[in-house]
This record gives structure tokens, sequence and C-alpha cells, in this order.
């Protein structure tokens, strides 16, 4: 094991793992998840570190402090601090009492429609309700100046209100799945449709 000038050592591993050396197969995994899961954050408008702390915790079998979380990380932990106040507000990671330390500790929420349902309620379905309030804006603003311009525009005026309304009736319907997926999570057992597809 390699270890810095300090004697501190240098090589990351998951909290938990009593000191010991990883399995280099436990290792690579490991950092695969915590990078995938930073690029899926990423992709969904969040940054990195925020789904790299999400992926740490899912992957510790034991709760997890922001000390651990800094070291683990190799992040700062004015950013551990950050971004994870970003994770409770989404309901994907909570804080738990571990006895015998005064510090807080936290461990991923594993209930993934629950986390489905967070995200789209407080990112998703807010985005398509702006859209639509956009859409609606501009459609009614055109509405009114119609009258005032000459044969040609009004021509075009009415061609883009078929192209604005066709794309407001595609999100209102988006709204409409969206709402339905948070409506009905709870009725959606996941590891039954895992059994369904192996079977």
């Amino acid at each position: 094991m390699s270890n810095s000038p300090n004697g501190h050592d240098t090589e990351r591993r998951p909290i938990g793992s009593s000191g010991r050396r990883l399995h280099p197969s436990l290792q690579a995994v490991n950092d695969i998840m915590l990078e995938g899961l930073g690029q899926l954050a990423d992709y969904f408008g969040y940054n990195r570190v925020v789904g790299k702390m999400y992926g740490a915790l899912l992957l510790s079998p034991e709760p997890m402090s922001l000390d651990d979380l800094v070291e683990h990380l190799g992040i700062s932990k004015a950013s551990v601090s950050m971004n994870m106040r970003m994770l409770e507000n989404l309901g994907v990671v909570r804080e738990v009492w571990v006895r015998g330390d005064r510090r807080k500790f936290y461990e991923a929420e594993s209930d993934f429609w629950k986390i489905l349902t967070n995200v789209l309620g407080a990112r998703e379905l807010r985005d398509v309700n702006q859209a639509l309030e956009v859409l609606e804006s501009n459609i009614q603003h055109l509405r009114e100046a119609i009258p005032s311009m000459d044969q040609a525009d009004q021509a075009l005026a009415n061609y883009y209100v078929g192209r604005i309304d066709q794309m407001k009736d595609f999100f209102r319907f988006a709204k409409l799945i969206l709402t339905s997926i948070l409506e009905r999570s709870r009725d959606i057992n996941v590891s039954e449709v895992r059994r369904i597809d192996i079977e």
C-alpha cells in the first residue's frame, strides 16, 4: 500500500473496509460506479460531486461522516457540506445516529423509486410547468398581435400558433406522464419487475 511522505495512506478505498486493501476487482467496480454516478448526476444538471457522494454512501456498508467522505473522495469539506445539503433536500440521503460519535453520519436512500419521484417532483415537473408557462405567454402575446399584422404576417403568425400549440400539447402530455409516475410510484414493486425479467 502506497504512503505519502507524511505517512498518511494516499490510496482511497470505501470506508468500512477495516483498513485493509481492497481486491483490485472491488476497487475497480467502486471507482467505475462513482464515476458513472457522477456522470449521471451531470446529465441531470447536478454537479458530479453529488453523484459521487451518493455512490460512496450507497456502496458503504456503514454510515459515513462528512470527514469520511472528504477522505474517501479527496474533495474539500466545504464541497462535501454544500452537496450533502443538496442530497438531503432531494431526499436521496438521510442523517443517521451512530452510537458513541457526536459527528453527523449519513446513509444512502436505496429505494430507487422514491429517489426517482423525489428528483422528478423537485426538478423535472417544475421545468415542465415553466415550459408550459412560457409557451402560454408567447402564444397569448402572438394572438393579441395578429389583428395588427398584414396578411402575410398573419399567415406566418397562425403557422407559429399551430406549431406552438403542438409543443404545448407535448408538454401537457409529459406533465401527465410525470404526474402519473409520482402518484403511482408507491404501487410499483421494483423487485417484482426484476423477477419477471429474470423469468
